[in-house]
């Protein structure tokens, strides 16, 4: 999947979900520079978070839990979070698919936005797990890359690249 196609599968699924495509493009960007394949792992949310459940038997197996402990894809959802969120796959690596790890990214996010009454800066610092108090400068300073304007002169730069002199 090319970008171009990975950035209009972002406004998509931000528009399925009635979120701002430029903020969710501009997460994407932040979170995992457009790779579909970018993973995290994250041992204190494990240890705070998975290792309980594992310990309590809530969990199928150790795979199942450290793959908890990730993030993944191009909006770098926690597997915890995900399945929380309600997703079935049988891998959690499955949200390394553009359109799945958008689509549950997408719900994740419209769910954080909900729980900060539309506030986009709180929101942020509920998607970033409050770990970085500059995250949510970082990701809408990125956001004007993917307003519509932009977007339109980008476009016509790469029509004018493609036909040459």
């Amino acid at each position: 999947m090319t970008p171009e196609e990975m950035i209009a599968l972002a406004r998509q699924k931000a528009a399925e979900h009635q979120l701002y495509p430029e903020l969710v493009c501009a997460i994407c960007e932040q979170e995992s520079n457009w790779s579909p394949w970018a993973i995290r792992y994250e041992h204190d949310f494990f240890t705070r978070y998975v290792l309980p459940q594992w310990t309590n038997s809530k969990l199928s197996s150790f795979t199942e839990a450290q793959a908890r402990a990730i993030s993944w894809g191009l909006m770098q959802v926690m597997g915890q979070v995900a399945r929380e969120a309600g997703f079935t796959g049988a891998s959690l690596a499955e949200l390394c698919d553009p359109a799945v790890g958008l689509e549950m990214g997408c719900r994740v996010l419209a769910h954080k936005l909900e729980a900060a009454a539309g506030n986009v800066p709180k929101t942020l610092l509920l998607w970033n797990g409050g770990g970085n108090p500059n995250y949510p400068a970082q990701v809408l300073a990125r956001a004007g890359k993917y307003s519509p304007e932009a977007e339109a002169a980008r476009a016509a730069r790469l029509d004018a690249l493609r036909q040459g002199p």
